[in-house]
Protein backbone atom coordinates (compact mmCIF):
# COMPACT_ATOMS: atom_id res chain seq x y z
CA UNK A 1 0.00 0.00 0.00
CA UNK A 2 3.06 2.17 0.72
CA UNK A 3 4.73 1.18 -2.58
CA UNK A 4 1.26 2.37 -4.59
CA UNK A 5 1.31 6.30 -2.74
CA UNK A 6 5.28 6.34 -3.22
CA UNK A 7 4.59 5.87 -6.72
CA UNK A 8 1.90 8.25 -6.98
CA UNK A 9 3.98 10.87 -5.19
CA UNK A 10 6.99 10.50 -7.41
CA UNK A 11 4.55 10.44 -10.38
CA UNK A 12 3.22 13.70 -9.48
CA UNK A 13 6.65 15.34 -8.84
CA UNK A 14 8.08 14.01 -12.43
CA UNK A 15 4.57 15.28 -14.24
CA UNK A 16 5.32 19.12 -12.25
CA UNK A 17 8.99 18.86 -13.38
CA UNK A 18 7.83 17.53 -16.80
CA UNK A 19 5.66 21.03 -16.96
CA UNK A 20 8.11 23.26 -15.64
CA UNK A 21 10.38 22.07 -18.93
CA UNK A 22 7.18 22.38 -21.17
CA UNK A 23 6.49 25.54 -20.27
CA UNK A 24 9.90 27.12 -20.31
CA UNK A 25 10.27 25.57 -23.63
CA UNK A 26 7.09 26.65 -25.20
CA UNK A 27 7.91 30.20 -24.12
CA UNK A 28 11.65 29.99 -25.41
CA UNK A 29 10.54 28.87 -28.84
CA UNK A 30 7.51 31.53 -29.28
CA UNK A 31 8.67 34.17 -27.08
CA UNK A 32 12.47 34.04 -26.64
CA UNK A 33 14.67 32.70 -24.00
CA UNK A 34 13.28 34.58 -20.49
CA UNK A 35 16.81 34.59 -19.34
CA UNK A 36 18.13 36.38 -22.23
CA UNK A 37 15.15 39.12 -21.86
CA UNK A 38 16.61 39.15 -17.91
CA UNK A 39 20.23 39.81 -19.16
CA UNK A 40 18.68 42.43 -21.69
CA UNK A 41 16.70 44.49 -19.23
CA UNK A 42 20.05 44.36 -16.76
CA UNK A 43 22.51 45.25 -19.40
CA UNK A 44 19.98 47.90 -20.82
CA UNK A 45 22.38 51.44 -19.69
CA UNK A 46 24.89 49.71 -21.79
CA UNK A 47 23.49 49.32 -24.77
CA UNK A 48 21.60 52.61 -24.42
CA UNK A 49 24.62 54.79 -24.05
CA UNK A 50 25.99 52.49 -27.00
CA UNK A 51 22.60 53.44 -29.23
CA UNK A 52 22.06 57.03 -28.16
CA UNK A 53 25.80 58.44 -27.09
CA UNK A 54 28.02 56.64 -29.23
CA UNK A 55 26.44 56.41 -32.61
CA UNK A 56 24.73 59.70 -31.99
CA UNK A 57 28.40 60.56 -33.46
CA UNK A 58 29.02 62.79 -36.29
CA UNK A 59 30.58 60.82 -39.19
CA UNK A 60 34.34 59.86 -37.96
CA UNK A 61 34.19 60.57 -34.22
CA UNK A 62 32.33 57.05 -33.66
CA UNK A 63 35.33 55.65 -32.47
CA UNK A 64 36.07 58.78 -30.48
CA UNK A 65 33.31 58.96 -28.56
CA UNK A 66 33.59 55.07 -27.80
CA UNK A 67 37.09 56.04 -26.36
CA UNK A 68 35.76 58.49 -23.75
CA UNK A 69 33.07 55.75 -22.80
CA UNK A 70 35.75 53.58 -22.36
CA UNK A 71 37.51 55.46 -20.25
CA UNK A 72 34.68 55.92 -17.42
CA UNK A 73 32.99 52.61 -17.90
CA UNK A 74 33.51 50.02 -16.24
CA UNK A 75 32.71 47.71 -18.98
CA UNK A 76 35.23 46.34 -21.50
CA UNK A 77 34.63 47.57 -25.15
CA UNK A 78 36.56 45.76 -27.83
CA UNK A 79 36.05 45.57 -31.61
CA UNK A 80 36.64 42.01 -33.19
CA UNK A 81 36.52 40.64 -36.62
CA UNK A 82 32.73 39.96 -37.67
CA UNK A 83 33.97 36.59 -39.15
CA UNK A 84 35.64 35.71 -35.65
CA UNK A 85 31.89 36.37 -33.87
CA UNK A 86 30.09 34.52 -36.76
CA UNK A 87 32.58 31.54 -35.32
CA UNK A 88 32.07 31.99 -31.70
CA UNK A 89 27.98 32.19 -31.75
CA UNK A 90 25.52 29.66 -32.31
CA UNK A 91 24.25 29.64 -35.68
CA UNK A 92 20.57 30.73 -35.00
CA UNK A 93 21.88 33.59 -33.67
CA UNK A 94 23.68 34.92 -36.74
CA UNK A 95 20.99 36.34 -38.63
CA UNK A 96 20.11 39.02 -35.37
CA UNK A 97 24.03 39.60 -35.82
CA UNK A 98 23.61 40.29 -39.58
CA UNK A 99 20.69 42.80 -38.84
CA UNK A 100 22.65 44.57 -36.46
CA UNK A 101 20.61 43.90 -33.18
CA UNK A 102 22.50 43.47 -29.87
CA UNK A 103 23.09 40.11 -29.35
CA UNK A 104 23.46 38.82 -25.48
CA UNK A 105 26.02 36.46 -24.48
CA UNK A 106 24.06 35.61 -21.10
CA UNK A 107 26.94 32.65 -19.65
CA UNK A 108 29.72 35.20 -20.25
CA UNK A 109 27.75 38.44 -18.89
CA UNK A 110 28.47 40.26 -22.70
CA UNK A 111 26.45 41.45 -25.89
CA UNK A 112 27.91 42.08 -29.53
CA UNK A 113 26.42 43.91 -31.76
CA UNK A 114 27.59 45.35 -35.22
CA UNK A 115 29.25 48.74 -35.45
CA UNK A 116 26.99 49.15 -38.66
CA UNK A 117 25.86 47.55 -41.41
CA UNK A 118 27.34 49.83 -44.44
CA UNK A 119 30.63 51.05 -43.25
CA UNK A 120 29.35 54.60 -42.17
CA UNK A 121 31.41 54.92 -39.28
CA UNK A 122 34.73 54.54 -40.58
CA UNK A 123 36.48 52.77 -42.96
CA UNK A 124 35.67 49.06 -42.77
CA UNK A 125 33.52 49.16 -39.82
CA UNK A 126 31.07 46.98 -41.96
CA UNK A 127 33.40 44.41 -41.02
CA UNK A 128 33.83 45.02 -37.18
CA UNK A 129 31.48 43.90 -34.30
CA UNK A 130 31.46 45.66 -30.89
CA UNK A 131 31.44 42.80 -27.95
CA UNK A 132 31.14 44.33 -25.01
CA UNK A 133 32.18 42.51 -21.62
CA UNK A 134 31.79 42.69 -17.80
CA UNK A 135 27.94 43.37 -17.95
CA UNK A 136 26.24 43.85 -14.81
CA UNK A 137 24.10 40.68 -15.87
CA UNK A 138 23.69 38.32 -12.85
CA UNK A 139 20.52 35.36 -13.49
CA UNK A 140 20.76 33.93 -10.36
CA UNK A 141 18.42 35.79 -8.58
CA UNK A 142 15.76 35.52 -11.90
CA UNK A 143 16.18 31.86 -11.57
CA UNK A 144 16.06 31.36 -7.68
CA UNK A 145 12.42 33.82 -7.86
CA UNK A 146 11.34 31.22 -11.41
CA UNK A 147 12.50 28.43 -8.69
CA UNK A 148 10.58 29.84 -6.18
CA UNK A 149 7.45 30.33 -8.17
CA UNK A 150 7.10 26.67 -9.52
CA UNK A 151 7.64 25.41 -5.65
CA UNK A 152 4.78 27.62 -5.03
CA UNK A 153 2.60 26.13 -7.38
CA UNK A 154 3.90 22.41 -6.37
CA UNK A 155 3.17 23.08 -2.87
CA UNK A 156 -0.14 24.15 -4.04
CA UNK A 157 -1.13 21.42 -5.96
CA UNK A 158 0.87 19.13 -3.51
CA UNK A 159 -1.29 19.75 -0.10
CA UNK A 160 -4.72 18.74 -1.71
CA UNK A 161 -3.17 16.10 -2.87
CA UNK A 162 -1.41 14.75 -0.11
CA UNK A 163 -4.87 15.45 1.94
CA UNK A 164 -7.06 13.34 -0.75
CA UNK A 165 -4.32 10.68 -0.62
CA UNK A 166 -3.84 10.23 3.30
CA UNK A 167 -7.60 9.79 3.20
CA UNK A 168 -7.55 7.51 0.36
CA UNK A 169 -4.62 5.87 1.93
CA UNK A 170 -6.62 5.03 5.39
CA UNK A 171 -9.49 3.52 3.71
CA UNK A 172 -7.55 1.03 1.31
CA UNK A 173 -5.57 -0.21 4.85
CA UNK A 174 -9.25 -0.49 6.32
CA UNK A 175 -9.95 -2.82 3.53
CA UNK A 176 -7.00 -4.42 3.70
CA UNK A 177 -7.23 -5.44 7.35
CA UNK A 178 -10.84 -6.28 6.48
CA UNK A 179 -9.55 -8.56 3.56
CA UNK A 180 -7.45 -9.90 5.66
CA UNK A 181 -9.98 -11.01 8.37
CA UNK A 182 -11.99 -12.23 5.82
CA UNK A 183 -8.69 -14.24 4.44
CA UNK A 184 -8.49 -15.94 7.97
CA UNK A 185 -12.42 -17.13 7.81
CA UNK A 186 -13.68 -14.26 9.66
CA UNK A 187 -17.09 -13.63 7.11
CA UNK A 188 -18.58 -11.32 9.76
CA UNK A 189 -15.85 -8.79 8.90
CA UNK A 190 -17.48 -5.50 7.11
CA UNK A 191 -15.64 -2.41 5.89
CA UNK A 192 -16.78 0.02 7.52
CA UNK A 193 -16.61 4.28 6.19
CA UNK A 194 -18.73 7.35 5.69
CA UNK A 195 -20.33 7.78 2.24
CA UNK A 196 -18.23 10.69 1.44
CA UNK A 197 -15.44 8.39 1.51
CA UNK A 198 -13.38 8.28 -2.07
CA UNK A 199 -13.91 4.22 -2.26
CA UNK A 200 -17.73 3.53 -0.03
CA UNK A 201 -18.76 2.26 -3.30
CA UNK A 202 -15.91 -0.56 -3.50
CA UNK A 203 -16.31 -0.88 0.32
CA UNK A 204 -19.70 -1.38 -0.26
CA UNK A 205 -19.12 -4.09 -2.96
CA UNK A 206 -16.58 -5.81 -1.04
CA UNK A 207 -19.10 -6.44 1.55
CA UNK A 208 -21.95 -7.55 -0.32
CA UNK A 209 -19.26 -9.86 -1.72
CA UNK A 210 -18.12 -11.12 1.66
CA UNK A 211 -21.71 -10.93 2.92
CA UNK A 212 -22.71 -13.39 -0.27
CA UNK A 213 -19.81 -15.51 0.37
CA UNK A 214 -21.24 -15.91 3.63
CA UNK A 215 -24.66 -17.03 3.12
CA UNK A 216 -23.34 -19.39 0.37
CA UNK A 217 -20.92 -21.20 3.23
CA UNK A 218 -23.70 -21.02 5.53
CA UNK A 219 -26.29 -22.68 2.96
CA UNK A 220 -23.26 -25.05 2.04
CA UNK A 221 -22.75 -26.04 5.96
CA UNK A 222 -26.41 -26.00 6.45
CA UNK A 223 -27.26 -28.35 3.50
CA UNK A 224 -24.16 -30.54 4.32
CA UNK A 225 -25.08 -30.60 8.00
CA UNK A 226 -28.61 -31.19 7.09
CA UNK A 227 -28.09 -34.08 4.71
CA UNK A 228 -25.63 -35.97 6.96
CA UNK A 229 -28.05 -36.02 9.50
CA UNK A 230 -31.10 -37.03 7.50
CA UNK A 231 -29.17 -39.97 6.05
CA UNK A 232 -28.94 -41.48 9.13
CA UNK A 233 -32.55 -42.45 9.38
CA UNK A 234 -32.82 -44.62 5.87
CA UNK A 235 -29.15 -45.82 6.86
CA UNK A 236 -30.68 -47.25 10.27
CA UNK A 237 -33.89 -48.59 8.57
CA UNK A 238 -31.36 -50.59 6.29
CA UNK A 239 -29.31 -51.72 8.89
CA UNK A 240 -32.31 -53.45 10.66
CA UNK A 241 -34.31 -55.21 7.26
CA UNK A 242 -30.64 -56.45 6.33
CA UNK A 243 -30.34 -57.46 9.80
CA UNK A 244 -34.21 -59.55 9.64
CA UNK A 245 -32.91 -60.40 6.17
CA UNK A 246 -30.02 -62.15 7.42
CA UNK A 247 -31.77 -64.25 10.14
CA UNK A 248 -34.24 -65.68 7.72
CA UNK A 249 -31.07 -66.54 5.33
CA UNK A 250 -29.52 -68.22 7.77
CA UNK A 251 -32.50 -70.09 8.78
CA UNK A 252 -32.68 -71.37 4.99
CA UNK A 253 -29.00 -72.49 4.66
CA UNK A 254 -29.14 -69.57 1.70
CA UNK A 255 -25.15 -68.84 0.65
CA UNK A 256 -25.52 -67.10 -2.45
CA UNK A 257 -27.84 -64.81 -0.43
CA UNK A 258 -25.43 -64.75 2.48
CA UNK A 259 -22.68 -63.11 0.21
CA UNK A 260 -25.20 -61.02 -1.07
CA UNK A 261 -26.12 -59.50 2.39
CA UNK A 262 -22.70 -59.41 3.79
CA UNK A 263 -22.02 -56.67 0.58
CA UNK A 264 -24.76 -54.71 1.20
CA UNK A 265 -23.72 -54.61 4.73
CA UNK A 266 -20.28 -53.39 3.49
CA UNK A 267 -22.02 -51.01 1.61
CA UNK A 268 -23.65 -49.36 4.49
CA UNK A 269 -20.53 -49.25 6.36
CA UNK A 270 -19.03 -47.12 4.27
CA UNK A 271 -21.86 -44.98 3.62
CA UNK A 272 -22.10 -44.71 7.68
CA UNK A 273 -18.34 -43.73 7.23
CA UNK A 274 -19.28 -41.16 4.67
CA UNK A 275 -21.62 -39.75 7.02
CA UNK A 276 -19.27 -39.52 10.13
CA UNK A 277 -16.64 -37.58 7.44
CA UNK A 278 -19.22 -35.24 6.31
CA UNK A 279 -20.30 -34.55 9.68
CA UNK A 280 -16.40 -33.80 10.48
CA UNK A 281 -16.47 -31.88 7.72
CA UNK A 282 -19.46 -29.82 8.55
CA UNK A 283 -18.12 -29.47 12.13
CA UNK A 284 -14.51 -28.00 10.90
CA UNK A 285 -16.51 -25.59 8.79
CA UNK A 286 -18.74 -24.51 11.63
CA UNK A 287 -16.37 -22.18 12.81
CA UNK A 288 -16.29 -23.23 16.46
CA UNK A 289 -13.37 -22.64 18.74
CA UNK A 290 -11.18 -25.37 19.18
CA UNK A 291 -11.08 -27.22 22.94
CA UNK A 292 -7.31 -26.28 23.38
CA UNK A 293 -4.92 -27.70 26.22
CA UNK A 294 -1.52 -28.18 26.60
CA UNK A 295 -0.61 -32.15 26.02
CA UNK A 296 2.34 -34.23 25.41
CA UNK A 297 2.94 -35.06 21.73
CA UNK A 298 4.90 -38.23 21.61
CA UNK A 299 2.61 -40.06 23.58
CA UNK A 300 -0.46 -38.91 21.34
CA UNK A 301 1.42 -39.86 18.38
CA UNK A 302 2.61 -43.27 19.44
CA UNK A 303 -0.79 -44.01 20.64
CA UNK A 304 -2.63 -42.95 17.34
CA UNK A 305 -0.54 -45.32 15.36
CA UNK A 306 -1.81 -47.77 17.80
CA UNK A 307 -5.13 -47.13 17.30
CA UNK A 308 -4.75 -47.70 13.25
CA UNK A 309 -6.42 -50.44 11.75
CA UNK A 310 -4.34 -53.62 10.33
CA UNK A 311 -1.95 -52.90 7.34
CA UNK A 312 1.46 -51.79 6.36
CA UNK A 313 4.22 -52.17 8.84
CA UNK A 314 4.19 -48.53 10.61
CA UNK A 315 7.50 -47.91 12.29
CA UNK A 316 7.24 -45.01 14.26
CA UNK A 317 10.28 -42.77 14.88
CA UNK A 318 9.36 -40.23 17.45
CA UNK A 319 11.95 -38.98 20.06
CA UNK A 320 10.40 -38.57 23.90
CA UNK A 321 11.57 -35.01 23.94
CA UNK A 322 9.08 -33.41 21.67
CA UNK A 323 7.80 -31.19 24.35
CA UNK A 324 3.97 -30.26 24.85
CA UNK A 325 1.97 -28.68 22.12
CA UNK A 326 -1.05 -26.08 22.46
CA UNK A 327 -3.99 -27.74 20.69
CA UNK A 328 -6.90 -30.01 20.60
CA UNK A 329 -5.49 -33.39 20.63
CA UNK A 330 -8.16 -35.29 19.27
CA UNK A 331 -8.52 -33.23 16.40
CA UNK A 332 -4.48 -33.14 15.67
CA UNK A 333 -4.55 -37.14 16.11
CA UNK A 334 -7.28 -37.79 14.06
CA UNK A 335 -5.69 -35.60 10.88
CA UNK A 336 -2.05 -37.44 11.55
CA UNK A 337 -4.13 -40.64 11.63
CA UNK A 338 -6.01 -39.69 8.80
CA UNK A 339 -2.28 -39.27 6.70
CA UNK A 340 -1.28 -42.85 7.98
CA UNK A 341 -3.74 -44.37 7.25
CA UNK A 342 -3.80 -42.88 3.80
CA UNK A 343 -0.37 -43.65 3.81
CA UNK A 344 -0.64 -47.04 5.05
CA UNK A 345 -3.26 -48.04 2.07
CA UNK A 346 -0.93 -47.19 -0.63
CA UNK A 347 2.24 -48.58 0.71
CA UNK A 348 4.31 -52.18 -0.37
CA UNK A 349 5.51 -52.90 2.77
CA UNK A 350 6.16 -49.70 4.94
CA UNK A 351 5.40 -46.38 6.44
CA UNK A 352 7.52 -44.49 8.28
CA UNK A 353 6.22 -41.79 10.94
CA UNK A 354 8.29 -39.29 12.18
CA UNK A 355 8.79 -36.23 14.82
CA UNK A 356 11.48 -33.62 15.37
CA UNK A 357 10.68 -30.40 17.25
CA UNK A 358 12.78 -27.48 16.05
CA UNK A 359 12.97 -24.02 17.20
CA UNK A 360 9.56 -22.35 16.35
CA UNK A 361 7.54 -25.81 14.55
CA UNK A 362 7.27 -29.50 15.39
CA UNK A 363 7.59 -31.64 12.19
CA UNK A 364 5.67 -34.72 11.43
CA UNK A 365 6.75 -36.65 8.35
CA UNK A 366 4.67 -39.69 7.46
CA UNK A 367 6.87 -41.22 4.41
CA UNK A 368 5.93 -44.23 2.40
CA UNK A 369 7.29 -46.62 -0.01
CA UNK A 370 4.45 -46.61 -2.17
CA UNK A 371 3.68 -45.27 -6.20
CA UNK A 372 4.03 -42.13 -4.77
CA UNK A 373 2.12 -39.06 -6.16
CA UNK A 374 2.62 -36.95 -9.12
CA UNK A 375 3.93 -33.62 -8.62
CA UNK A 376 0.69 -32.01 -10.39
CA UNK A 377 -1.48 -34.05 -8.28
CA UNK A 378 0.26 -32.69 -4.98
CA UNK A 379 -2.54 -29.80 -4.03
CA UNK A 380 -5.23 -31.88 -5.78
CA UNK A 381 -5.02 -34.77 -3.43
CA UNK A 382 -6.33 -32.90 -0.45
CA UNK A 383 -9.59 -31.08 -2.18
CA UNK A 384 -12.65 -32.77 -0.90
CA UNK A 385 -13.46 -35.82 -2.99
CA UNK A 386 -10.65 -35.98 -4.87
CA UNK A 387 -9.08 -39.40 -5.55
CA UNK A 388 -6.76 -40.05 -8.16
CA UNK A 389 -7.23 -42.93 -10.54
CA UNK A 390 -5.78 -45.99 -8.68
CA UNK A 391 -7.80 -45.41 -5.80
CA UNK A 392 -11.00 -45.96 -7.12
CA UNK A 393 -11.25 -49.41 -6.56
CA UNK A 394 -12.85 -50.89 -3.06
CA UNK A 395 -9.26 -52.26 -2.25
CA UNK A 396 -8.38 -48.46 -0.97
CA UNK A 397 -11.45 -47.43 -0.88
CA UNK A 398 -11.94 -43.77 0.90
CA UNK A 399 -14.45 -41.04 -0.59
CA UNK A 400 -11.31 -38.34 -0.54
CA UNK A 401 -12.54 -36.80 2.37
CA UNK A 402 -9.60 -37.99 4.88
CA UNK A 403 -6.42 -35.40 3.69
CA UNK A 404 -9.31 -32.56 3.22
CA UNK A 405 -10.43 -32.71 6.99
CA UNK A 406 -6.63 -33.60 8.06
CA UNK A 407 -5.46 -30.04 6.16
CA UNK A 408 -8.42 -28.23 7.65
CA UNK A 409 -7.60 -29.21 11.38
CA UNK A 410 -3.92 -28.70 10.56
CA UNK A 411 -4.93 -25.30 9.48
CA UNK A 412 -7.15 -24.44 12.44
CA UNK A 413 -3.96 -25.29 14.58
CA UNK A 414 -2.18 -22.15 12.62
CA UNK A 415 -0.01 -25.39 10.64
CA UNK A 416 0.42 -26.64 7.39
CA UNK A 417 0.83 -29.64 4.99
CA UNK A 418 1.91 -30.13 2.06
CA UNK A 419 3.60 -33.32 -0.40
CA UNK A 420 6.89 -33.98 -1.46
CA UNK A 421 8.77 -37.34 -2.49
CA UNK A 422 9.99 -40.11 -0.29
CA UNK A 423 13.20 -41.43 0.03
CA UNK A 424 11.71 -44.40 0.29
CA UNK A 425 10.54 -43.83 -3.03
CA UNK A 426 6.70 -43.16 -2.35
CA UNK A 427 5.14 -40.07 -0.65
CA UNK A 428 6.19 -37.73 2.25
CA UNK A 429 3.43 -35.97 3.34
CA UNK A 430 5.12 -33.37 6.01
CA UNK A 431 3.22 -31.88 9.16
CA UNK A 432 4.71 -28.39 10.45
CA UNK A 433 2.64 -26.88 13.67
CA UNK A 434 3.83 -23.81 15.20
CA UNK A 435 5.13 -24.32 18.90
Amino acid sequence: MNRLFFRFFVLVMLAIAGAAFAVHFAISRLYGDPLDDIARRQAAAQIFLLQHYVDQAPPDEWLARLNKVREVSDVRYDLVPLAQVRAALPAGRHAALAQGDVVIDVANKAFYRRVDLKGERYVGSDDDVIHAQGLPIDTSQALRQEALRYAIVALALLAPIALWSRSHWQGLQHLSRVADDVGAGNLSARAVMPRSASIYPLAERMNAMTARIGQLLESQRSLLHSVSHEIRTPIARLEFGLELLRSAADARSHPALEKRIAAMEQDLVELNALVGELLGMARLDSGQPLQRQAFDLAPALRHCMAGLPPGADIEVQVADELGTLDGDARLLMRAIGNLAGNAGKYAAQRVVVAAVRLPDHVEITIDDDGPGIPPDEREHVFEPFYRLDRSRDRNTGGFGLGLSIARKAIALHGGAVHVEDSALGGARFVVRLPV
